[in-house]
């Protein structure tokens, strides 16, 4: 169980949600992690179920059927979610979309997608990335060309989580071509729309319960009307949304860190080699000396930035470095706890092992740690 003693961002109503979370993922998620990853896919019942217990989008006002509340109670989600091990999408949802279509949705689309997003009936994504644009958002393909009152979308996307699964999709598309970036919307795009097809469900090295796809969009003819914020500025409303995007990825890296090395703990106190526990060998003793002091920091630093969010204060290259610190210290975490584990490291029996593959992905989403450092460089 993640200790959360010593935390300061959260209060006591902070605390007795997280009872609620952990109750929920022990009845719904702990028990199906093992399945989860084997179909590569968290069926549509657990996000019911999840819904039903008011554990998703709780941001989102009570007009529209959430709970009103700050992003702590979003963050709690995400570090039990990583903490236990699974790569549900629920994050996803909960940090990031809810957020787009609260801020920037008209009343018609608020009304149309919120409530069935807060219960689990709604299950979003949001589709940036294609096959030659990643973190470079700016040199996206994909179109979105007005026809009367409607657009016409023709492009993919690529590594779209909750894409198996998704009702409706966030498309990032130029509606003007020509303006560049300028020239971004964001369009949605409901399930079932003709010329709009999934393509199959990724096979990656982890994170295997996130159900992660390919999109295509084939003169897909959608209203005007669903254009989700301003037409052009859909550049300028992804921006505003990287700090708490990349908040919560710091986040659930902080939470995986800790799980890593909790497990470390564990075994190494449990398993004996040429006649003491393997905790007793100084390299042992030192390089979990090591990860705890880098936690200690971790956490600090991670309430910090949630107090800072909470006031709206925090900034994006500040976001960036969290983004960039805690997925560095999961990673580093996971290695190290996965070779003092020896040879049943490489188990997939072994949690540690699962929690290591998934880790791996954390420095690449968000926008590359690379892109994070170009970030952060702007602000000196």
């Amino acid at each position: 169980m993640l200790d959360t003693s010593r935390r300061f961002a959260y209060t006591e109503e902070h605390e007795m949600f997280r009872d609620t979370v952990r109750k929920v993922f022990a009845q719904h998620l702990e028990p199906n992690l093992d399945d989860h990853e084997e179909k590569g896919i968290v069926p549509r019942e657990v996000w019911k179920a999840v819904g039903e217990a008011g554990l998703l989008c709780p941001t989102v006002s009570e007009e529209y059927g959430g709970l009103g509340l700050d992003f702590g109670y979003c963050a709690i989600v995400g570090e039990e979610m990583s903490y236990l091990g699974s790569a549900a999408g629920f994050t996803l949802q909960n940090d990031i979309t809810a957020n787009y279509f609260e801020r920037l949705g008209s009343e018609e689309q608020k009304q149309k997608y919120l409530p069935g997003m807060i219960s689990g009936d709604v299950i979003t994504a949001i589709a940036m990335t294609e096959p030659g644009a990643g973190s470079d958002l700016q040199g996206i393909r994909t179109t979105a060309i007005e026809d009367g009152n409607h657009l016409v979308i023709n492009g993919s996307k690529t590594y779209i989580t909750n894409g198996q699964n998704a009702d409706v999709v966030i498309v990032v598309a130029k509606t003007d071509p020509s303006q560049g970036a300028k020239g971004t919307s964001l369009v949605l795009v409901d399930a079932g729309t003709p010329g709009f097809e999934r393509g199959r469900n990724l096979d990656k090295i982890g994170q295997h319960s996130a159900d992660t796809s390919e999109l295509f969009f084939n003169d897909c003819r959608v209203p005007k009307t669903n254009i989700l914020g301003s037409e052009g500025r859909g550049f300028i409303h992804l921006m505003e949304e990287l700090p708490q995007e990349r908040l919560g990825i710091a986040v659930a890296a902080q939470a995986g860190a800790q799980r890593a090395f909790d497990e470390a703990v564990k075994f190494t106190k449990d398993r004996k080699a040429f006649g003491k526990t393997v905790f007793e060998f100084q390299n042992t003793k030192f390089s979990l000396a090591d990860l705890k002091a880098d936690l200690q920091v971790g956490w600090a630093h991670l309430d910090w930035a949630l107090l800072r969010h909470f006031k709206k204060e925090l900034t994006t290259d500040e976001a960036s470095a969290a983004k960039l610190w805690h997925t560095e210290l999961q990673w580093k975490a996971c290695d190290v706890a996965l070779q003092l584990h020896g040879g049943a490291g490489y188990m997939n029996e072994y949690a540690i092992a699962r929690l290591w593959r998934d880790a791996r992905v954390t420095r690449i989403f968000g926008g590359t740690n690379e892109i994070m450092k170009e970030v952060i460089s702007r602000s000196i």
